[in-house]
């Protein structure tokens, strides 16, 4: 509905009895709009209307430059106008809201409209038998029986032709240790090792990329070595190169652990495991369809054999630290932060670093109650954010 319609219908309830109020609730417009078009005859409602389509726009000197830059580039937002005018023109003050309008008017005006590049996808043969399994973390929010709040982490395997899935879960960030160890029961679970591992690029897997090859984490290529296992990690932001794990990280979290209350770990993973035996192994499977459990047992014939079980020490040493009153410790030069109350529950705990991370544990043998990444200057406070409150509260 234009201006000039609106002026008319206006005009039209009042002569029928409707109250200002109710028209302006009617026609959706505020009351000041109204009280504004009551004000002008018909003759200076068109002249107004005209002007307004005729006015110059705060916008208009750089009209030029932004279609130009929407022509070549059709998919540009128009965040990233604002950006390049405000690179080039360093005085413009504009608001971002007039930019918006400002592009949009020009798509419609000149037929330029928002061009996405859409990924094309096709559909792949399955697997051979024993060829690979997929690997990737997840994590959710479980409540317990109190009402409280935890997080929780988990580790997801699954053969990718039999869709055969094994899972555990810690209550505690992984480390590179508990990486390993997920790997060796995986490797019981399956009853087997396939002949590749397919991994995002996860801190506790990859250190970085250099030159476009991945430079593995210490612990875990000389683990890598020691069992032999040929690794793929997909590109980063590609989560459709493993869509059958990403799958599985949905199952786990939608079907098992929704809603699910959290007493303790260990009773959460025989829960899982028998999860897996009942629903996430015995189901018959939406593309396979045939049970994951039923065709495992042809696939296992074709991974290779576990010799032995590879075991790894915890990695917590003998090193502590004094828990400081603002609740953190003191680690070359720079204070780390601990969960908010620990300083009034002990006064020392102990340390571990691994790689690039210092672990912060409450004993020898205890749970890990603090990871943060090293930082490599001076006098700095590295602090968690979650630490900042206690979280026990609710």
């Amino acid at each position: 509905m234009d201006k000039f319609e609106v002026y008319v219908n206006i005009r039209q309830l009042l002569e029928q009895g409707f109250s200002k109020t109710a028209i302006a609730n009617k026609l959706g417009i505020s009351r000041p709009t109204l009280y504004r078009y009551l004000k002008k005859n018909p003759r200076e409602m068109v002249d107004w209307i005209d002007s307004t389509k005729t006015r110059t726009k705060k916008l208009d000197p750089y009209k030029d430059k932004i279609l130009s830059w929407l022509r070549e580039h059709p998919a540009l937002k128009a965040s990233q106008v604002e950006d390049w005018l405000k690179e080039r023109y360093p005085s413009i003050q504009v608001s971002e809201s007039t930019i918006r309008a400002y592009v949009r008017g020009l798509r419609k005006e000149y037929d330029i409209p928002k061009e996405e590049k859409v990924r094309d996808y096709e559909a792949v043969p399955e697997m051979e038998a024993g060829e690979q399994i997929q690997v990737d973390f997840g994590e959710t929010w479980q409540e317990t029986p109190d009402k409280r709040k935890v997080k929780l982490h988990f580790i997801a395997f699954v053969l990718s032709h039999s869709r055969y899935k094994y899972v555990e879960w810690l209550d505690r960030p992984f480390t590179v240790q508990d990486l390993i160890t997920c790997h060796e029961n995986a490797f019981a679970w399956f009853e087997g090792i396939p002949r590749e591992l397919v991994y995002d690029q996860d801190h506790l897997i990859v250190v970085s990329e250099n030159g476009g090859d991945l430079i593995l984490t210490k612990e875990f290529e000389a683990y890598r070595q020691e069992r032999k296992l040929n690794l793929r990690i997909c590109r980063k932001a590609d989560p459709e190169s493993k869509g059958k794990i990403e799958n599985v990280v949905g199952y786990v979290k939608h079907n098992y652990a929704k809603y699910r209350i959290f007493t303790n770990i260990e009773r959460w993973n025989e829960d899982c495991w028998k999860w897996l035996h009942r629903t996430g192994n015995y189901k018959i499977h939406g593309t396979i369809k045939k049970r994951p459990v039923e065709v495992f047992q042809e696939e296992k014939k074709h991974l290779r054999p576990v010799t032995q079980k590879i075991s790894y020490s915890n990695p917590v040493s003998s090193i502590t630290r004094t828990v400081r009153k603002d609740n953190t410790i003191l680690y070359h030069t720079n204070r780390y932060s601990v969960p908010l109350g620990t300083y009034n529950k002990q006064k020392t705990v102990y340390i571990a670093q691994i790689d690039e991370y210092l672990l912060v544990y409450a004993s020898k043998n205890g749970p890990l109650i603090a990871k943060h990444r090293l930082c490599q200057e001076k006098g700095k406070l590295i602090r968690d954010r979650q630490h900042t409150r206690d979280r026990s509260k609710g």
